[in-house]
């Protein structure tokens, strides 16, 4: 596959704040971090909230480079679909990037491979950059690893995704017994894992393109182990849980994404 220096893909460290926080807590995150962050030519950084906090989010971070990221999003525009939301309306007012297929969506709320591809080309359809998650047990294919297997959720999510469309879209590999574990998986098996869904995005389109696409990992993520993960050839940055709930962690992960081979710089005194 041809190999492109990972340098010429921006890292991008985006935090998943799930159900927590009310909204006096994220007016006061924002407020620590909002000058912070480094220009998104550098990292870009982006917030995943409830959808009740994002137009506030979108408001007052209109003069910083973090972008606004939705937990879900329906597959259509409008409609009867009580307690849903519209990724026309999420765009309407603001929101960047959604997260779509999360482990926890696919294990309380049944979405499936179907459901999860039909919000892809739905928020790619309105504008919308998806961040799609990929809870797949990687070591099935540890014994393909030199023939070129193809990850089946990241297959499924992308049918009927052009080219151009591709280009707007981020994966997040997060192994179901890392997320909130405590346990992250291992430098190697992140990479690993991230080398096999880039072979499958080779395949799905071509080695170039593979190239180009950004790669997350996700589960368990802290300031002490996301150095050596996002040091990996093939991971271009976090999706964080609990350790993003803390503005000087995410301002500590945002720093190791810019230069994962640089000292972070001490939170403490920020």
């Amino acid at each position: 596959m041809v190999r492109i220096h990972k340098e010429h893909r921006v890292p991008f460290v985006v935090a998943n704040w799930k159900i927590n926080k009310l909204q006096a807590d994220v007016a006061d995150f924002l407020k620590q971090v909002n000058s912070e962050v480094p220009d998104q030519k550098i990292v870009e950084t982006g917030i995943a909230a409830q959808d009740l906090f994002l137009a506030n989010m979108v408001r007052d971070t209109v003069d910083s480079p973090i972008h606004v990221v939705a937990e879900n999003v329906h597959w259509e525009d409008s409609g009867a679909y009580t307690g849903e939301t519209s990724p026309k309306a999420l765009k309407d007012i603001g929101a960047e990037y959604v997260l779509i297929g999360h482990f926890e969506r696919r294990k309380f709320f049944n979405e499936t491979d179907s459901t999860v591809n039909l919000k892809v080309t739905a928020a790619l359809r309105n504008g919308l950059r998806p961040i799609i998650d990929v809870d797949e047990d990687m070591r099935t294919y540890a014994q393909f690893m030199d023939a070129d297997p193809s990850v089946a959720q990241v297959a499924a999510a992308l049918a009927g995704v052009s080219v151009d469309q591709i280009r707007n879209v981020t994966i997040a590999y997060e192994p179901t017994w890392a997320i909130g574990s405590g346990e992250a998986a291992t430098a190697d098996q992140a990479q690993k894992a991230a080398h096999l869904i880039r072979q499958t995005l080779a395949k799905l389109y071509s080695p170039v393109i593979a190239e180009q696409v950004r790669v997350l990992y996700g589960g368990s993520v802290t300031p002490e182990n996301a150095r050596e993960i996002m040091s990996q050839a093939d991971i271009d940055g976090v999706l964080v849980g609990t350790a993003a709930l803390d503005p000087k962690k995410f301002l500590q992960l945002v720093e190791i994404a810019r230069d994962p081979n640089v000292p972070t710089f001490d939170t403490e005194n920020v």
